[in-house]
This record gives structure tokens, sequence and C-alpha cells, in this order.
């Protein structure tokens, strides 16, 4: 039994701590454009690159972008719920990619540019196909991301890592991110931290 400090002359049982953090697993073309969205998000805590949804066991870059690994490139996105609702996570999410192109976007082709929702558990799953229904209104054409039980997340190289703040002079960034973080901030300016 786990007693609480402030109780401990009582001997009152401690009570758990309620978790304030939730982590989401996305993938919606190159993990560049979904990180740099992700952190000037409020209330999120971290945003990671990284690989998911294949079977090799320490995916490499060159290994993932061979499209032969099964990963997608995605981001764990960690965040308070408190703060930011996980609706505007997952409306985000649509928002910073075309959900309705299946395995690329825009100059990035194969399944490791897939449009995925990598679910931890039922109620995510269950999340994740509301969040669909509720993005498909604003698309013309179906949308095809997949839903995929979340198996293991292999971070990305350290290159990789908030690559748009290490890099905002590419022009990877000035001509593909750039453009989606100005829809994002059209949309979701009250969300954002710049």
């Amino acid at each position: 039994m786990v007693t609480d400090p402030d109780n401990a002359r009582s001997g009152a049982p401690a009570q758990a701590p309620v978790p304030s953090s939730v982590t989401f697993v996305l993938a919606g073309g190159c993990f560049w454009c979904l990180d740099a969205v992700y952190r000037v998000t409020r209330g999120v805590s971290s945003v990671v690159s990284g690989y998911t949804g294949g079977a090799l066991e320490h995916p490499s870059y060159r290994a993932v972008c061979s499209g032969r690994t099964g990963h997608a490139e995605a981001v764990a996105v960690t965040f308070d719920p408190d703060v930011v609702p996980e609706d505007v996570i997952l409306d985000l999410f649509f928002t910073g990619h075309d959900p309705t192109s299946l395995n690329r976007q825009g100059h990035d082709v194969g399944t490791q540019y897939r449009s995925a929702m990598f679910w931890a558990d039922e109620a995510q799953r269950a999340l994740f196909q509301d969040a669909i229904a509720r993005a498909q209104p604003s698309w013309d054409r179906p949308i095809v991301t997949t839903l995929e039980p979340l198996g293991a997340f292999w971070e990305a190289e350290p290159e990789h890592q908030d690559f748009y703040a290490k890099q905002p002079w590419s022009g990877y960034c000035q001509v593909v991110i750039n453009p989606k973080l100005a829809k994002v901030r059209q949309r979701y300016s009250a969300w954002l931290t710049a």
C-alpha cells in the first residue's frame, strides 16, 4: 500500500495521480510538417518524429524512405487535454495535410507518407473514427486516412526532430511547411503560441 506523506499519520492510502497528458501517434506525409504544426500548439508538451506501422525493428530514415519497411513517418504528440481539447489536436491533423491523398502528400510518394492514425486503445480508436467523420464534410473527396493499431514507435534520428525550427529557410520549409502553417494559423490561431 502506498501512503500519502501528507496523511502518513493517518495511514490513508495515496490517491493515484490523474494523468494530465495524452499521446496521439499520427501520420500525414513527411513528419516535419506535423511536427511544425504541433510545436506551436498550446498545451502540447512534446512532439517526437518517428516511424511506426511496419515490421522492421530500429528502422532508419533511409530504410523507411525506401518504402519497403511498412513504416509511416509519424509524430507522437503529447498534450494536456485540460489546455487543448483532443478534438482540436485531431482537427489540426486534418488541416495540416490532405487526408484524401492515398500514400502521398505533394511530391512525397509512398506508403511511408500515408495518412494514418495509430490507436493505442479502443477509446482512441473511437475518438479517431469520430474525427474522420467530423472532417469529411470539409473535403470534396473521401478521406483515406487509415486507423491502425499502435505498435512499436521508433524515434527518428536527431536531425529530424524540430526540423522546421532548425531549417526554417530550407526550400522544403518554405514551399511545403509554410503554406500548411499558414492554413493552420488561419483556422486555429486561438490554439497556437506563434
